[in-house]
């Protein structure tokens, strides 16, 4: 064993370490200190480096893996939503009267209620909840409700009044204000229609964000997070506040996740203009990709198709494709990453054919790619002629196999048969392209078991479908786990994470049983016994 300048602070014994490291799969024990992975090796050989303060911790066999990074999550809203009415374990439409009567009663007439998670296709009668149904639930308050999938929200009258929203008024661009036969409003508001009651809402202030942002990073420890990466919603205005949050907890020293914050699309003249880079930045907060969207969601039916939904229309694209490939081109030409949301095969396609034409570009310019790949996001129903030609553009994937749990019902009511080409994360993996796995929080609650879960067996967490759906798109759980924490790093460039190996920063997770070896149907009943970050313990459960 070497010696080092100083002695560990912490040592992780007795327990299953998965290093990602190739050259040495598997350990019993880890040393940390200064922040840093000291050494890693046997029980006795690890124990002989302790010193008098050094921290020792049995692990009773117990896993340890690096810690997890959630490649896309919407941390801001998330943050700051969490206070809101709860609405992901309804059963149906009387579920979210009776939960939005008792937030009403708790608040004073004229204040905003706002919600998300709601999932109509999972309930026993299947309904959108339009302002009529909100109305006589909160008639004094202005209601605003998202869906599950942040592609579409309900609104109240009084809400729609607030937000300027009546007959007359026209469908955004992107977006669509649903409407009755006489032309009024049902409350129901797609895409960036949202925007418009979204608007219409006092923005909090810094404090309340700065409390937000510190409960929220505590619910991820809880969940073995450790990085993330912030995703812009389309045409977001909050952006500026959460970067100015985030910039303020690093220069704090209160920043207790790796970051990186994404760029909105529609500010990329400055952006250019700025000379920002993807990847800059300092240990703890870096700037991300550049986001764009080329298509909504499924369940709102704006996913962009090929073939027309089962009960009719195609979808929209919700950027103009000439336009996004001269802005993705003027991207990469700045040295800058773009990230583009793309649900619908129809949109997965055209950007395969964008990324094709811009290699094509690259290779008769000479032109240097980014330093960080660009990426498509979701990846959510593409088909197979399509996915076999992803491994040669270098391009990064980011899915989110938790969101396919709340989508097997969704699916097979919008495209039956056709669902096979959804989250097809074998064929995604096997491509060669590096797939990165996310939350799409607060889609969906980000704690990465149930997503490596899912990955491996198809199935909810209560093994339903028992055969798994479209089961032939399983993927390994060593391979799932790869995906949370190897991968990104090495996407990122992030040399000193997703790995435990000497010199690596000290950012792990301590599971409560050992996924790689249990059953992957034994996942759920996984827990995170410890988080540490930055070679500190910021969670512990044993």
């Amino acid at each position: 064993m070497p010696s080092f300048p100083y002695a560990p602070d912490l040592i992780l014994y007795n327990g299953a370490i998965a290093t990602q490291e190739p050259r040495q799969p598997f350990a019993r024990a880890v040393a940390v200190g200064n922040g840093r992975i000291l050494a890693v090796g046997d029980d006795n050989d690890i124990l002989k480096l302790a010193a008098a303060g050094t921290e020792k911790i049995d692990l009773d066999g117990r896993l340890v893996v690096p810690g997890f990074i959630d490649t896309h999550i919407h941390f801001y809203e998330w943050a700051l939503n969490r206070q809101g009415v709860r609405l992901d374990d309804l059963t149906g439409i009387e579920d979210l009267v009776s939960r939005l009567q008792q937030a009403a009663a708790t608040q004073p007439p004229g204040q905003w209620i706002m919600g998300q998670g709601w999932n109509e296709t999972d309930w026993t009668a299947p309904r959108m909840p339009t302002r009529e149904v909100l109305d006589k639930a909160a008639p004094d308050h202005p209601v605003l409700l998202w869906r599950c999938d942040l592609h579409l929200a309900a609104a109240n009258s009084l809400a729609l009044k607030r937000a300027g929203i009546d007959a007359g008024t026209p469908d955004p661009p992107e977006g669509r204000i649903e409407r009755d036969a006489a032309g009024n409003p049902t409350g129901i508001l797609r895409e960036l229609a949202i925007n418009l009651a979204r608007d219409a809402v006092a923005p909090p202030d810094s404090d309340q964000i700065m409390r937000a942002f510190a409960d929220a990073t505590d619910a991820l420890h809880r969940r073995g997070v450790t990085g993330i990466v912030d995703v812009r919603l389309m045409n977001d205005k909050d952006g500026a506040s959460a970067l100015q949050t985030f910039q303020k907890m690093d220069a704090a020293s209160d920043l207790a996740l790796r970051t990186w914050v994404s760029l909105p699309g529609e500010q990329l003249d400055a952006i250019i203009g700025l000379g920002l880079r993807t990847g800059f930045g300092g240990d703890r907060l870096r700037l991300g990709h550049v986001k764009y969207f080329s298509d909504g969601g499924m369940g709102a039916r704006t996913a962009w198709m090929i073939d027309p939904y089962l009960d009719g229309g195609h979808g929209m694209p919700l950027m103009d494709m000439d336009r996004l490939a001269k802005d993705v081109d003027r991207a990469d030409a700045a040295g800058l990453s773009v990230m583009i949301h793309a649900v619908g095969d129809r949109a997965n396609r055209e950007l395969v054919d964008l990324f094709e034409d811009l290699e094509s570009r690259r290779s008769r310019s000479g032109r240097p790619r980014p330093a960080i790949s660009h990426r498509i996001e979701h990846v959510q129903m593409i088909r197979p002629e399509d996915a076999d030609r992803l491994g040669r553009l270098h391009l990064a994937l980011c899915v989110t196999p938790s969101n396919m749990v709340l989508d097997m019902n969704l699916i097979d009511t919008a495209v039956g048969e056709k669902g096979r080409w959804c989250y097809a994360f074998r064929r995604l993996l096997d491509t060669g392209a590096p797939v990165m796995f996310s939350s799409d929080c607060p889609v969906c609650d980000p704690a990465p078991l149930p997503a490596i879960h899912a990955a491996a067996t198809r199935q909810r967490s209560d093994g339903t479908p028992e055969s798994g759906w479209h089961p032939e798109e399983r993927i390994t759980v060593s391979e799932a786990l790869t995906a949370y924490t190897a991968t990104p790093a090495k996407v990122y460039q992030a040399h000193d994470l997703g790995v435990i190996t000497p010199g690596k920063k000290a950012d792990l997770v301590v599971l409560s049983k050992n996924i790689l070896e249990i059953k992957p149907s034994r996942i759920p009943e996984t827990r995170v016994a410890m988080t540490v970050f930055d070679g500190r313990i910021v969670y512990r459960q044993f």
